[in-house]
């Protein structure tokens, strides 16, 4: 059983890579991981993003949200997706190793200061494009991505894989839904009694409240319903005299 967060059951990194698991399962040739190391100390970040180069050694693609990262962790990607305030892009490319191909990229941008020898790239890429930095400086860096040799890369590379292979077929789905309503609200069923099932306190304290409840509202209302129906059907038998 996993229990309960804080409370018993498996750590939060335990159930980060439990997580991954269970999406695994399914087989996907794409796993999208929103910050897979928040909330994690360093040890424990380590191991899960240990457990996503693996995933991704498997041959499946993994995109992550990281939200200022150590320098181990941001070494473990291959490529960057960097984005500033508003969603423009500012930089989309390989990292190489020790962030080579990045610092490469922005160091050769006029007035951005060099990066400082055992400087966290993903620390020094974040102030280097700050806003600030932008009026600072008169630039602006979606501008600058748009223009360079990189963006054009990307963008032929993007309309050479949008052209579909002569012996390929569209993908097509009988239905909607891979399972009839049927399925769907069995499974849904299934799934809340199992819920309940694992967690035999809460379903017990519900019994327990809804008894006491059912019990005081029935002594106050006691013999009231039938004393109503008398006096709603004088009143009736007014109105129509």
């Amino acid at each position: 059983m996993v229990g309960l967060p804080g409370v018993n059951g498996l750590s939060t990194e335990q159930r980060k890579r439990l997580t991954i698991a269970v999406e695994l399962v399914a087989n996907p040739s794409i796993v999208f991981m929103d910050e897979p190391t928040s909330g994690l100390d360093a040890r424990a970040a380590a191991i899960v993003m240990r457990t996503v180069r693996n995933t991704v050694d498997t041959g499946r693609a993994v995109v992550c949200t990281i939200h200022q990262p150590s320098i181990d962790i941001f070494e473990a990607f291959d490529e960057l997706f960097l984005l500033k305030r508003g969603g423009e892009e500012i930089y989309v490319g390989p990292l190489g190793r020790n962030s080579c191909h990045l610092i490469k990229y922005f160091e050769g941008i006029n007035g951005v200061a060099k990066i400082k020898d055992g400087y966290n790239p993903a620390t020094w890429m974040l102030e280097a494009t700050s806003i600030g930095q932008e009026e600072k400086l008169g630039i602006n860096f979606t501008d600058i991505y748009k223009k360079s040799e990189l963006y054009r890369r990307n963008k032929a590379l993007v309309n050479e894989l949008s052209k579909p292979t002569p012996d390929s077929k569209d993908l097509y789905f009988p239905s909607q839904y891979a399972q009839s309503f049927l399925m769907q609200c069995v499974i849904c069923l299934w799934k809340q009694h199992m819920s309940y099932w694992r967690n035999p306190k809460y379903t017990a304290m519900r019994m327990f409240f809804t008894t006491i409840t059912a019990l005081l509202y029935g002594s106050m209302f006691w013999r009231v319903g039938s004393k109503m129906y008398l006096t709603l059907n004088i009143q009736s038998t007014s109105q129509q005299h």
